[in-house]
């Protein structure tokens, strides 16, 4: 299967064009090229719970970006 090109990249700034934020802009973190799917800074945002750990000591829930179909993002020329 060949690689596939997306014309978003890591660090664009792109515009939410569907689901519950829609109109929100912010920055790609990352872009998941087998999901077809990008994470954007500050949208769609999970609360997850976490066990205690070494780093986390307390546990509890975590706020996490979640993945968003490249198809519901538009990118932002500026």
């Amino acid at each position: 299967m060949a690689n596939k090109k997306f014309k978003i990249k890591k660090g664009d700034q792109v515009l939410i064009i569907a689901g519950d934020d829609k109109g929100k802009t912010g920055e790609v973190l990352q872009v998941l090229t087998k999901k077809d799917a990008v994470i954007v800074a500050g949208a769609k945002i999970a609360k997850k719970a976490v066990k205690p750990s070494e780093a986390n000591k307390e546990g509890g829930f975590v706020n996490k970006e979640m993945p968003i179909h490249i198809s519901n993002v538009k990118k932002v020329e500026g």
